[in-house]
C-alpha cells in the first residue's frame, strides 16, 4: 500500500494537506515534533471522515531521529512504502540580520532545509525502486522567491529548498519520481496570525490572505497521477502578489 508522509502535519498548512490527501483514500502519516494533542486532533478528524491516519513524532532537523522513526515504520510495514512526501515542516524566527542570534539562523535552516534533506534522502531509495515511483512536494515560500525584510534566515532556507527541488528533480525523473515546490504567499495560519494582516492585504492584488485549503488543493494535484509529467517546478500561490 502507498502511504503519504506530511512533515509538520499537525497544524496550519500541514493539517490542511493531511486532510486533503486523506480525502483521496491514501493513508496519511502525520509527523509532528511536540504538539501531540494537535496531531491527535488531525488524526481524529481524518478518521471521522472515513480516512486512515497514523502519527509519527520526530524532529526533522535531527538525522538520527528521522532514521530511527522511518526505520521503525518500515519494519512495521514490510509490504508498504511511502510514495508521497510533503516536506512542510518549517519555523520562523524573524529579525533583522544584524540583530539575529546564531541559534535563530541555524534553527530555521535546520528545520526547513536540513529537515528536507534528512527525510527525503531516507525515503528516496524505496521510491526509486518501485515501478510507479513517487511524488515529493517541498513547501517553499514567497520569501524564498523575492526575499522578505527581517527574514534573511527564512528566505535563505526557502530559496535553497527551491534549488534543491530543481536539482533533485533531474536526479529522479528517470525513475518516475517527481519533485516540485509550492511557494505560498500570505496564508491564514498560526504562522501569520501575528502579522499586520489588514496592512498586508493591501499589498495583495486579491486583497485577502489565502486559505490553507487552497494550498492543500494544489499539493494534492501535484501528488496525483494527473501531475506525472510535472517536475522541477515552483508553483506560486499568492493572490497575484508576486508574479
Amino acid at each position: 500500500m502507498k502511504y503519504a508522509l506530511v512533515t509538520g502535519g499537525s497544524r496550519g498548512l500541514g493539517k490542511a494537506i493531511c486532510l486533503e490527501i486523506a480525502g483521496t483514500g491514501v493513508p496519511v502519516i502525520i509527523n509532528y515534533q511536540s504538539n501531540e494533542q494537535a496531531a491527535l486532533s488531525v488524526k481524529a478528524e481524518i478518521e471521522a471522515q472515513g480516512g486512515q491516519a497514523e502519527l509519527m513524532p520526530f524532529d526533522v532537523s535531527n538525522a538520527d531521529a528521522v532514521n530511527e522513526a522511518l526505520n521503525a515504520w518500515e519494519e512495521a510495514h514490510p509490504d508498504d512504502y511511502i510514495a508521497y512526501l510533503v516536506n512542510n515542516a518549517g519555523i520562523r524566527r524573524d529579525n533583522v540580520m544584524f540583530m539575529m542570534p546564531d541559534e535563530d539562523w541555524h534553527a530555521v535552516i535546520d528545520t526547513s532545509l536540513n529537515g528536507f534533506f534528512y527525510v527525503t534522502r531516507k525515503l528516496l531509495p524505496k521510491m526509486m525502486q518501485r515501478k510507479h515511483g513517487g511524488r515529493i512536494v517541498n513547501m517553499s515560500s514567497l520569501s524564498g522567491l523575492k526575499g522578505m525584510q527581517g527574514q534573511a534566515n527564512y528566505s535563505a532556507a526557502k530559496a535553497a529548498l527551491i534549488g534543491a527541488t530543481k536539482a533533485l528533480a533531474l536526479e529522479t525523473a528517470a525513475r518516475s519520481v517527481t519533485v516540485n515546490a509550492v511557494a505560498p504567499g500570505f496564508i491564514e495560519t498560526d504562522m501569520t496570525r501575528e502579522l499586520p494582516q489588514d496592512e498586508l492585504k493591501q499589498l495583495v492584488p486579491m486583497k485577502r490572505f489565502g486559505k490553507p485549503e487552497e494550498v492543500a488543493a494544489l499539493v494534492k494535484f501535484l501528488l496525483s497521477d494527473a501531475a506525472a509529467y510535472i517536475t522541477g517546478e515552483v508553483i506560486s500561490i499568492n493572490g497575484g502578489l508576486y508574479t
